[in-house]
């Protein structure tokens, strides 16, 4: 009897072992880690940051210049008719120095009342302004001076913005470029060798390039209305400037 109890225990043992459930997924398990290797930020790149500039200077050879006529009345059609008539005088007497008719451009007409008023405040009447303005390009500045006596004798009498510039100024920025590189390698050479250090080879570069004409005579109003000669002009020079940013590796 006590075999038969032994061989039952056997069997249930058996029977349970086979029916145990496996550790479900994700269970936590024991792992053994492999100690991992921190690996070392990377060295930050040491640069040197200069700026260059190159600068040339040119004769200029053209001028441009804002040439108008203001006329007044009491009576609108009297203003247009007086400011039409100077207007096409100057245009013909441009023609006739040999400003080409391209080089000729109106660049505002403007009609406009101008109320008058007593010393007590009533408006007395009204005045009408009619503006009229070319925009001229003078190829030969030796004929600039004569040009603006002539146009103000003609019956202009508002003379802006005379300004002097370089038509093709496409020798003087390489030139100046160049300049400006030069100038940002010196430095940068200077400043490696006073710091201890040996410089590298160029990483980034940035170029700027600035030539406004040179506005050079501003004037309104008859100004050469009793010259006994050509205006005096004096074209001076233009200064066309180059401006770069370079940065370099230190080795």
């Amino acid at each position: 009897m006590k075999k038969v109890f032994f061989i039952i225990g056997i069997v249930l043992i058996l029977v349970l072992s086979a029916c145990a459930v496996p550790p479900a997924p994700g269970a936590a398990q024991q792992v053994q880690l492999t100690p991992q290797v921190q690996q070392a930020a990377p060295a930050q790149l040491r640069t040197i940051t200069v700026n260059g500039t190159g600068q040339v200077t040119l004769s200029p050879d053209v001028a441009y210049v804002y040439i108008g006529v203001n006329s007044q009345s009491a009576n609108v059609t009297e203003a247009l008719s007086d400011n039409n008539e100077k207007a096409q005088a100057i245009s013909n007497v441009l023609k006739d120095l040999g400003i080409d008719a391209k080089d000729i451009q109106t660049s505002g007409f403007n009609i406009y009342p101008q109320q008058q008023v007593n010393p007590e405040g009533q408006v007395t009447g009204t005045t009408y302004n009619v503006d009229n303005t070319v925009y001229v390009t003078v190829r030969d500045l030796q004929l600039l001076g004569n040009l603006l006596d002539v146009v103000v004798r003609t019956g202009a009498n508002s003379i802006n913005g005379i300004s002097f510039d370089v038509l093709d100024k496409s020798a003087a920025i390489t030139e100046a470029r160049k300049l400006a590189i030069d100038s940002a390698s010196s430095q940068a050479a200077e400043i490696a060798q006073a710091a201890g250090v040996t410089l590298g080879q160029l990483q980034t570069l940035s170029v700027y390039a600035s030539n406004p004409p040179v506005p050079m005579y501003e004037g309104r109003g008859g100004f050469a209305m009793d010259a006994a000669s050509q205006v005096p002009i004096s074209a001076g020079q233009v200064i066309l400037r180059v401006e770069i940013s370079a940065v370099y590796v230190i080795e």
